[in-house]
């Protein structure tokens, strides 16, 4: 089954980003793309979400299954096509606007055409969303086209990691199902030994783990949760001292909570207070 919308391009718009072209093709056993390079002038990701498929770089060819994507940008050469026995069901969003290249550029999306999609969801939401805004109003609605285009490029920017053939094993799985619950405890003591324990692995081998699936340490995971708390209360409680947040948030030093604040947001406690507590009241 194929579900797509084709849209016109705009050579003078104001939006940041527009779509081509948005779809999805199901179990598409005869899908085939060959494009020479310079002949294509949009940006593309695919994502599959089922099945498997092929893309070929530089005369090799890598075998992509469902959390697999590819971006392009334009002008590239490009070659993908669906597996015979397992067809692939993929979805896509061809895009445009100014200032693209360099804000995927400067995030490293240039170096790499192969990613793979840490969580789905986000994705298969807005890449909804932006299917049914299409087939709705067509290009009626530019605004409502970018938004939605731009929520989808977000995710993306957010989801994808490197491309492996090494796909995220069960203990991976683990440390992301875990941060929900860390991010809800986060105020209370930090035991590593009590996360290792629930991930089923030593000490060493959770922060080793953790680093890889979350890209920081689980001590700088904690803290930014912490932080993100605390602005809160900052805010909803302006009874509450900053010394009493801080407690509260589990750090015994103000000054401390100070310094570990005012690196993450650039202004200290207090300040935040005055310039978003007044912010609020004018609402």
């Amino acid at each position: 089954m194929r579900k797509q919308h084709l849209l016109p391009m705009f050579h003078q718009f104001r939006c940041l980003i527009l779509p081509e072209s948005v779809g999805l093709y199901e179990k598409e056993r005869d899908h085939y793309v060959d494009r020479k390079a310079g002949t294509w002038s949009t940006f593309s990701i695919h994502i599959v979400i089922d099945g498997h498929g092929f893309v070929e770089l530089q005369g090799d060819k890598h075998r992509l299954s469902r959390g697999d994507a590819f971006l392009y940008f334009p002008m590239q050469e490009q070659m993908y096509y669906s597996s015979k026995e397992e067809p692939w069901s993929v979805l896509w969003v061809h895009f445009y606007g100014e200032g693209l290249n360099t804000l995927l550029s400067s995030r490293g999306f240039h170096r790499l055409s192969l990613w793979h999609i840490q969580d789905l969801s986000p994705l298969l939401h807005t890449h909804e969303q932006l299917l049914q805004e299409a087939e709705a109003h067509h290009y009626l609605q530019q605004q409502q086209l970018s938004t939605l285009t731009y929520a989808f490029l977000t995710a993306f920017m957010i989801q994808a990691e490197p491309w492996s053939t090494e796909k995220p094993t069960d203990q991976d799985n683990r440390i992301q199902s875990l941060l929900p619950l860390m991010q809800q405890q986060s105020c209370e003591p930090f035991e590593l030994d009590y996360w290792a324990e629930k991930a089923g692995v030593s000490s060493y081998y959770f922060c080793r783990l953790f680093k890889q699936a979350v890209q920081m340490t689980p001590m700088a995971f904690i803290t930014l949760c912490r932080l993100q708390q605390c602005k809160q209360w900052l805010l909803d409680h302006e009874e509450m001292k900053v010394q009493d947040i801080a407690e509260k948030a589990g750090y015994s030093s103000t000054s401390y909570f100070n310094k570990l604040f005012l690196k993450q947001e650039g202004i200290t406690p207090t300040r935040y207070r005055e310039l978003h507590g007044t912010a609020l009241r004018k609402r």
